[in-house]
């Protein structure tokens, strides 16, 4: 009966088959395909996915269990499920999954995830890591895998997110992932993954609706029913098939009126509703039992539904009904739809009752899950129950089932009468929502917690954390109060704490977010005096507020000096937010060689940690520093492992920063690929907030726009873009860039005023960019010659200590060009040849055809360098080929870039032909820089 049914609900889905089918041929070639299907309920989407896996297509033929004929894992979401992280990952990967074909720190997150294992808490990315190389693994050992997902809506977060982020990093891999997810439920979540395929269903054409009505029916239905039914229903398949057996035969065949109201989901629940009422009593027990489990097993089911009275009979009754699917030892209600209707009919009495017998069978073997029915049990606050759901949610934060963890603590909160005690709770609540990056539930828990707490620490934890919320989401004058206002009140009682939020607090106003709050002189002048019981993380915070606190009086002596000092204290700091601040603080002080220091230092630890966002957030910030550098190829290299991360953990928003700095290199390269980025970051910030990164992102994009004018000989609009500049460190950096285009437009006094801003912290820091940017400022704004080439020599010999080779072949550039037009042509020469030089290994062609014109000019011809072929590998391959040159294997590899060793050797084929290499040995020998 279960087939026939399949067999009808497919009626007019040829399309979708062939869709499916192409998705599995596609696999068994070796390359991934993913796809979302979606639908109301009754659409047929577990009819798909079930004939997919016993007969994916002719061309593919039979589809096998296992052996050469390829590998069918499956797994669903079950919202009462939804609470226990990983819970349907795990049943989906276990049939098949080996845990020694995996790299170690994954194969142990993905233990620890499990329950198999205790330990340190694991990083939810590391986990998703781990489900790319189990499914890439179980691929490789059995040919091809196709992966079903049904009910995706209600899969736990946990899962939900490992899936997706393996989904997104899929390339040249054998396998097929197929999610179902239910749309327009009340109550439901929308499971709509952004960058992954959809395939939308909707109702059944009129003529397959009809033909299959009438297969249902056993016979012809007159038109005027026949008419009505599709039209009601929409061409819902189940409907069609539901509906029907609720009229009379009177109705069915046009002799008496049919009822008012037939609509998709009410009108089916209710057809299900009633037909579980016409049973008898002991088998809608056993129904509402069966609904409100979630482990599918008949033992459990069994005993509990016995506690409650059912028999076995009642078991062969509900069989019968078609209402309740029994398959070994594997028991499941016929639809969704059943369970949703028969669970939500039921008063709420019998629900408690319900999860409290099903507590008691599951307690033996599944303790967490037991205690989830015992608060859904739960007719108020109950001690005991919110001490052992606080415990779950301890484990499932350690497991790093963040959402998880989440649900349980506020479940734990909401049964707790102490009011510190659920503050405590509802803090974690929001720390760990904060964690799995659900900055506005964090926020508003937050909130909740602070109205609660009492004690004057775990206030001051919860301001810190109200503070990360404002600065990503609200006003970060508002974190700036905050911090200030929270460093005052903790500073007696916990010094450490008060340090670390003077700190955070400096770091915003350095950015230009000065709420106006102040620390009292006095509590300065102790958070930054040494004690002999500091810890290096101490030492570098004190360092590090001087440092800050300096900047902010613009004394930039004592600021460099109290920078170094941190920065020298930071090299023994491992903590992820310190080496960050770090980072942040040398940026802010044009400290070049800290700020790549502390960034690379970050993202090697935030990687070998398999800390996924702490990564997206390092690569972002380094990836500005190799702007300056002129470090493209490494920053094309960072900006892309963000996006493609970013993308793989479905935060979009994060990708609009390395958009925004490709699209500058775009600019500054005369890459043809500008528009695209340009366009691609403007889509991202035009509809998604940013949080911390608005201003710098939106200054990168203006950086961009204007030296892509100015490329064009648009000085006007160059000056224009350029002068919106705001961030105080983006618009150092573009300095030169600034300069240039004022002189351009002939607004010398323009081009002066940028030269005096900098001019201060220049001779104070001794930077020898800053120096170079303003003699180079100076040098093309004199009005006398010799005082314009004395400046351009002392440019020129700043910025060749400086360590910034773009801007030092720009100075070059202008110097030449200054030469040649005061007639001094040989000496012209040996600066526009230097210049040409750096812009050809760059591959910046705007400033190549200046040079290389201007050398013309000065009466030499400029040799056409061969380009490095290096320079045609994208970054992903030239990542690739420098891991593989230190001679790391292709799964070594595969474990730093968290991709699947197929992606690696597919990549690794293509540096072969780019580069023309033959073996790893002759890789090794060549040069990245």
């Amino acid at each position: 009966m279960e087939r026939r049914y399949g067999l009808l609900v497919l009626h007019g889905r040829e399309l979708e088959q062939a869709q499916l089918a192409a998705l599995v041929d596609q696999a068994r070639a070796g390359t991934a395909g993913v796809l979302v299907v979606r639908g109301e309920a009754g659409m047929g989407k577990t009819s798909l996915l079930h004939e997919l896996t016993v007969s994916p297509g002719a061309s593919a033929g039979s589809l096998g269990a296992d052996g050469g004929a390829g590998r069918v894992l499956r797994t669903s979401g079950v919202e009462s499920e939804s609470p226990l992280p990983y819970a349907a990952l795990h049943r989906l990967l276990r049939p098949a999954l080996d845990m020694g074909g995996l790299p170690g720190p994954q194969a142990r997150a993905l233990r620890v995830a499990f329950g198999l294992e205790d330990g340190p808490t694991v990083e939810p990315f590391l986990v998703g890591v781990g489900t790319l190389s189990a499914l890439t693994d179980i691929a490789d050992r059995y040919g091809y895998l196709v992966c079903v997902v049904d009910d995706a809506q209600w899969l736990d977060s946990a899962s939900a997110d490992a899936l997706l982020f393996a989904a997104r990093q899929l390339s040249v891999d054998p396998v097929a992932l197929v999610f179902a997810a239910r749309t327009g439920e009340p109550g439901a979540p929308d499971f709509a993954p952004t960058g992954l395929p959809v395939l939308e269903l909707r109702g059944l054409a009129e003529p397959a609706a009809r033909a299959l009505l009438e297969q249902r029916t056993g016979g012809p239905v007159p038109d005027e029913v026949a008419d009505r039914l599709v039209s009601d229903t929409g061409g819902n398949p189940l409907a069609l098939l539901e509906l029907p057996p609720e009229l009379s035969p009177a109705q069915l065949h046009g002799q008496a009126p049919m009822p008012q109201q037939l609509t998709l989901t009410e009108g089916v629940e209710r057809a299900f509703l009633d037909r579980s009422r016409r049973l008898s009593p002991a088998v809608q027990t056993l129904l509402l039992v069966s609904a409100a489990d979630a482990t599918g097993r008949v033992d459990t089911v069994r005993h509990a539904a016995g506690v409650l009275g059912v028999d076995d009979s009642a078991w062969d009754e509900a069989e019968r009904s078609g209402l309740l699917s029994i398959t070994g030892e594997t028991v499941s209600v016929r639809h969704p739809l059943v369970r949703s209707a028969i669970y939500q009919a039921a008063t709420s009495f019998e629900r408690r009752q319900v999860h409290r017998v099903l507590a008691d069978a599951v307690a033996p073997t599944d303790p967490d899950r037991a205690t989830w029915h015992r608060a859904a049990a739960a007719e108020g606050p109950d001690r005991d129950v919110a001490d052992a759901l606080h415990d779950v949610a301890a484990r499932a934060e350690q497991r790093g089932g963040h959402v998880a963890a989440t649900e349980a603590y506020e479940r734990s909160a909401a049964l707790t009468v102490d009011e510190p005690t659920r503050a405590a709770r509802l803090f974690a609540a929001a720390r760990t929502a904060w964690a799995a990056g659900h900055a506005v539930r964090s926020r508003a828990l937050a909130s909740s917690a602070r109205d609660l707490a009492s004690d004057p620490l775990l206030r001051a934890d919860i301001d810190r954390l109200r503070a990360r919320n404002e600065v990503y989401l609200g006003s970060a004058l508002d974190a700036h109060r905050i911090l200030t206002v929270a460093a005052v009140g903790i500073a007696e009682l916990d010094p450490g704490r008060a340090l670390e939020m003077a700190c955070a607090a400096a770091l915003n106003r350095a950015h230009g977010a000065d709420s106006g709050a102040t620390l009292p002189a006095d509590l300065v002048s102790r958070l930054l005096t040494a004690d002999e019981d500091d810890t290096s993380r101490t030492t570098c915070l004190r360092l590090m507020l001087g440092a800050l606190t300096a900047s902010a009086e613009h004394d930039w002596p004592r600021a460099i000096a109290q920078l170094e000092q941190a920065l020298e204290a930071g090299r023994a700091v491992e903590d992820l937010d310190v080496l960050g601040n770090l980072g942040n603080t040398a940026l802010h002080l044009g400290h070049d060689e800290g700020t790549r220091f502390f960034y690379r230092t970050m993202v090697s630890t935030a990687r070998e940690r398999g800390a996924g966002m702490a990564l997206v957030y390092a690569l972002q910030r380094l990836a500005f520093a190799q702007v300056f550098t002129g470090d493209w190829t490494g920053l094309r290299s960072s900006a892309d492992e963000a996006l493609s991360l970013a993308r793989g953990v479905g935060q979009p928003n994060l990708t609009a920063s390395p958009l925004a700095l490709l699209a500058l290199v775009a600019a500054l390269t005369g890459d043809d690929r500008y528009d695209q980025y340009l366009a691609e970051v403007e889509d991202v910030t035009g509809r998604y907030a940013l949080g911390i990164l608005t201003g710098p992102t939106h200054d990168a994009t203006r950086w961009a726009k204007g030296a892509h004018a100015a490329a064009h000989g648009d000085a006007a609009e160059a000056l224009h873009h350029l002068s919106r500049v705001h961030e105080l460190a983006l618009r150092q950096m573009a300095t030169v860039d600034r300069i240039d285009a004022a002189v351009r437009a002939g607004d010398t006094a323009r081009a002066l005023a940028w030269v005096g801003e900098l001019a201060p912290f220049a001779h104070a820091t001794g930077h020898p960019w800053a120096l170079g940017a303003v003699s180079l400022g100076t040098a093309l704004t004199a009005a006398d010659r010799l005082d314009a080439a004395a400046a351009f020599e002392d440019a020129v010999g700043h910025y060749q200590r400086a360590g910034r080779p773009f801007d030092l072949a720009r100075a070059q550039l202008a110097y030449g060009e200054f030469l040649r037009r005061t007639n001094r042509r040989v000496d012209a020469r040996t600066h526009l040849r230097a210049a040409l030089g750096t812009f050809s290994d760059l591959d910046a062609r705007p400033p190549l055809e200046r040079a290389t014109q201007e050398l013309r000019a000065s009466g030499e011809t400029a040799r056409k360098r061969d380009p490095s072929t290096l320079l045609d590998l994208t970054p992903m391959e030239r990542k690739v080929a420098e891991l593989v040159s230190t001679g790391l294997s292709n799964k070594d590899v595969a474990a730093q870039c968290w991709v699947s060793p197929r992606t690696v050797a597919f990549h690794l084929r293509n540096v072969f032909t780019k580069v023309g290499v033959t073996s790893r040995t002759e890789l090794a020998q060549l040069d990245f820089g």
